[in-house]
């Protein structure tokens, strides 16, 4: 197998980098891409008694385990599978499942704070962050919470003014210092996503 091409898609919550990763993504066949979510690499945190983990800032880099998501990564571009963990949003915890990902000639890895880890970034070819207004993020937020996630309308509030915005503005804005290209509006934006496209594909021609 050829060294694959690896992209780092960062941004706010709700700011429409799920979009972009799945967008990108129909562009190759399945067997061809594999998107890695960084939400599935929340610390396992069935230890800690329920009503603590609801206390836990979520939106911190301390909150994911950076080295299971370096492991593994490095596991698929050696071209081998691994097994992402689930993570249970309500609970706070990992699931007893994981989902297989087998190696492929591009991988995606999104999420909010792709772009802090210090032991990710060397890793990647291409580091996109996704700009996007934050009252639409947090509406986005809000919608997604309540629908998918069975939060109500005041704790999604409550957190995002204790934790989500403050950890935005401290660990998630700044790393778009490290971008190689900004996105506004993630997958809506078709411009960006074809220049995208051929970038990736032209890389891995090279890398093949």
């Amino acid at each position: 197998m050829t060294q694959p091409v690896l992209v780092g898609v960062a941004g706010g919550s709700g700011s429409g980098k799920t979009t972009l990763a799945r967008s990108l993504a129909q562009s190759f066949r399945p067997d061809q891409v594999q998107i890695v979510y960084l939400d599935a690499y929340y610390k396992n945190l069935s230890a800690i008694p329920p009503s603590d983990r609801d206390r836990i800032n979520y939106d911190h880099p301390d909150a994911f385990d950076e080295p299971l998501l370096l492991e593994h990564l490095k596991t698929l571009r050696a071209g081998q599978a691994v097994a992402q963990p689930v993570y249970d949003y309500a609970n706070h915890q990992r699931a007893e499942e994981t989902v297989p990902l087998k190696p492929s000639c591009v991988i995606i890895l999104e999420g909010i704070l792709v772009l802090a880890m210090e032991s990710i970034r060397p890793l990647l070819d291409l580091k996109l962050f996704v700009d996007t207004p934050p009252d639409l993020r947090f509406l986005r937020r809000m919608q997604r919470d309540i629908t998918q996630r069975g939060r109500t309308r005041e704790s999604v509030i409550d957190q995002y003014l204790k934790t989500v915005r403050p950890m935005h503005e401290a660990f998630i804005e700044p790393t778009r210092r490290f971008a190689d290209l900004i996105v506004p509006e993630g997958g809506r934006n078709e411009i960006a996503l074809d220049l995208i496209r051929t970038w990736i594909g032209r890389l891995s021609e090279q890398q093949g």
